[in-house]
């Protein structure tokens, strides 16, 4: 139960990073958001390193740097998919991806799920389409390109999830620590060669700090959510944050939640209620 918890934690507050840093995007260049983003990140996981402690043995630093390169590679794929679209079938192509591999490799270390489980599992992942689809998710198709990259985004936020998972138990916030500073360092080496392109507009610097700081935060109650239960359960759960980037924008921009995503919804709230009795 307590791992369930955590990993709700973790979706909303993925959920309301997303939302912040999709704002954040829309008043200039999506990398000088990151570069905002990113530093705020890494200073509350050096915050965090006091309370919860950091042990930087081989493990944590390689795990941790494998994290940090997925994540890198799948904030370039993610967006580039988004940007090449439609964004209403791209979107739940990556939310499905990035929970069904850790869901495999969970149950292909031994994991194992009661009844309840093994229906609410799959219903959480029929619950991620349903919420990460807008309106007429099926009246566009997508290239075979950008349907590789949306593939290729969720694979990296999967590994990236999986790399976390497999940190020694022991290791505190070392393999955040380490995955951020990586990740954010790739960043600037991305924003140094496409400097000339980034445009003259400043971001919007409370917001993407608030983002960079949700982040780091769902990013550690994934990590607390894996410690104390099963990734195959913890992954799916966490995948649900289309949820809080929906509500949000229904209650903060005023967008329509469609009938599908009702539907979404509901289906969460089954899906964690059976995987709470599992």
């Amino acid at each position: 139960m307590i791992a369930l918890l955590l990993a709700l934690g973790s979706s909303l507050a993925y959920g309301c990073a997303d939302f912040l840093g999709g704002l954040g995007a829309r008043k200039a260049h999506v990398l000088r958001t990151v570069l905002i983003a990113a530093p705020a990140s890494l200073a509350v996981e050096l915050l965090l390193w006091p309370l919860l402690g950091a042990s930087f043995g081989a493990g944590a630093l390689g795990w941790g740097a494998a994290s940090g390169v997925a994540s890198a590679a799948a904030f370039a794929l993610l967006y580039r998919t988004l940007a090449i679209g439609p964004m209403n079938v791209l979107s739940p192509v990556t939310a499905l991806v990035s929970a069904a591999l850790p869901v495999a490799v969970g149950l292909l270390q031994g994991e194992h799920l009661g009844a309840a489980g093994v229906i609410g599992l799959p219903l959480a992942l029929v619950a991620i389409v349903l919420v990460s689809a807008g309106q007429g998710a099926g009246a566009a198709r997508p290239s075979r390109t950008a349907l590789l990259l949306a593939f290729g985004a969720g694979a990296a936020i999967a590994l990236q999830l999986v790399c976390l998972h497999q940190a020694p138990t022991g290791s505190g916030v070392a393999p955040l620590i380490v995955g951020r500073a990586v990740s954010s360092a790739v960043t600037l080496a991305a924003a140094g060669a496409m400097r000339r392109r980034l445009g003259a507009e400043r971001p919007a610097y409370a917001m993407s700090a608030a983002a960079g700081v949700l982040d780091s935060v769902a990013n550690l109650l994934f990590l607390l959510a894996v410690r104390s239960g099963d990734l195959t359960v913890v992954a799916v759960i966490t995948a649900l944050y289309p949820a809080g980037t929906v509500l949000l924008a229904r209650g903060v921009l005023a967008e329509r939640i469609h009938r599908g995503q009702v539907l979404g919804l509901g289906a969460a709230a089954l899906a964690v209620s059976l995987l709470a009795l599992a």
